[in-house]
């Protein structure tokens, strides 16, 4: 896989270099409540841009339905990028029409534009073969050279993501770069112990994953709305709070699976319920409580990990070596709920071990709850991408910049 530096070093002066970023950041109305992913892509297009390239950044945001949605614009990103550069960046008002076309052929050396989000076309995702190369046909037209840097968007055989490189020199940006650094460290040369935990809401969203682990992690650690399907697959009484039931027998594998290969499955030791889900927009008081993890009332649903569950987690990931963090333990956005994903930010903080948050919510709630980022080792930009990689699968983006 060739990187950005090769690419420097050959020259980029004058050349219209097409960066695949991730700016799918989250939004209200048109404010950008969480910039991260913009500012991953920062070192990447701001070295193009110094050395002279004509940068066109592209990106999707959301799920529009293949057809321009003003909800779904790209034009706070685009923004927003600007303020980080500190320079003007231009907007194309169309991915691949007049706007861009236009507005890529008016970009001087070392300036840079974004066009509209690249799934207002129904080409980027299509399923069709033809269909997608088409479209990665009319993208490849605004570029001379191709940079892969949308980590988040690897695992989809997108045209953006895996046509269009074939369609171009192509090489991979600083942070894909990054990103693939970071998961070889937790696939190829681990140091133990090495300790996972894992939440979020559906344990359906995580098999995959718990299956590869369970062959080379030393401690999994579980929490999120997915414990409780661990739980009832144990025997316990969980009250009203969220299962997968179809989910119970693998679940009930996996568990025996770790007993026997000598992985610690760690589960909580109490929970703090409710009995209703609480509102997150007005952040009201809940009728919170804690119980035993295996005594949960009926009527009551469980919104975290408890007191002791926090304090036998810590301890777990103190004297790690290694620790993948993928998953929220509660509803962290409310604050009655928020505790137990705090805890294990905290003990990734404390600990001495090499720290990766895995993307997704788990990145989000760290920003959220106001640690510094910084302080962690890895903080990946693409929860999807990086439990794809995880589970050993090929993932599309990758395999486009191998040459």
């Amino acid at each position: 896989m060739k990187t950005i530096d090769e690419l420097l070093t050959e020259g980029v002066a004058g050349k219209r270099v097409f960066v695949r970023a991730d700016l799918n950041v989250p939004l209200d109305g048109t404010r950008i409540t969480d910039d991260g992913r913009i500012r991953a892509v920062l070192p990447t297009v701001k070295a193009l841009a110094d050395a002279g390239a004509r940068v066109v950044v592209a990106s999707h945001l959301g799920r529009p339905k293949g057809a321009p949605d003003p909800a779904f614009s790209l034009a706070p990103a685009a923004g927003r990028l600007g303020e980080l550069l500190g320079s003007d960046v231009a907007f194309a008002t169309d991915t691949v029409g007049d706007s861009a076309r236009t507005t890529v052929a008016g970009l001087a050396d070392g300036q840079v534009a974004v066009v509209e989000n690249l799934r207002f076309n129904a080409g980027e995702t299509s399923k069709d073969d033809a269909e997608r190369g088409a479209f990665a046909d009319q993208l490849a037209a605004l570029a001379d050279v191709y940079v892969g840097d949308g980590f988040g968007a690897v695992h989809r055989k997108h045209a953006s993501v895996f046509d269009l490189p074939a369609r171009l020199p192509h090489y991979a940006g600083y942070l894909i770069a990054t990103e693939v650094g970071v998961l070889r460290k937790l696939t190829d040369d681990v140091k133990r112990p090495y300790a996972v935990v894992l939440g979020g809401a559906k344990v359906s969203d995580k098999l995959a994953v718990i299956d590869q682990l369970l062959g080379k992690a030393d401690r999994l650690l579980i929490g999120g709305g997915m414990v409780f399907t661990f739980l009832k697959a144990k025997g316990h009484e969980i009250g009203s709070s969220l299962v997968q039931e179809d989910q119970l027998p693998v679940v009930r594998e996996y568990i025996e699976r770790a007993e026997k290969n000598g992985v610690e499955l760690v589960l909580p030791l109490d929970v703090v319920v409710a009995p209703e889900f609480p509102d997150l927009k007005t952040k009201a008081p809940g009728r919170a409580g804690t119980v035993a993890a295996d005594a949960m009332p009926a009527g009551q649903m469980g919104l975290d990990i408890g007191p002791e569950s926090r304090k036998l987690y810590a301890s777990k990931i103190a004297d790690a070596a290694t620790v993948f963090w993928n998953g929220p333990m509660g509803v962290f956005e409310h604050p009655d709920f928020a505790e137990g994903t705090k805890a294990v930010a905290q003990a990734l903080l404390d600990s001495q071990a090499f720290t990766v948050v895995g993307g997704g919510d788990s990145a989000a709630a760290v920003r959220i709850l106001g640690f510094d980022e910084n302080a962690f080792g890895h903080i990946s930009t693409g929860g999807g991408a990086s439990l794809e990689y995880l589970e050993g699968k090929t993932l599309p983006g990758l395999a486009a910049l191998e040459d």
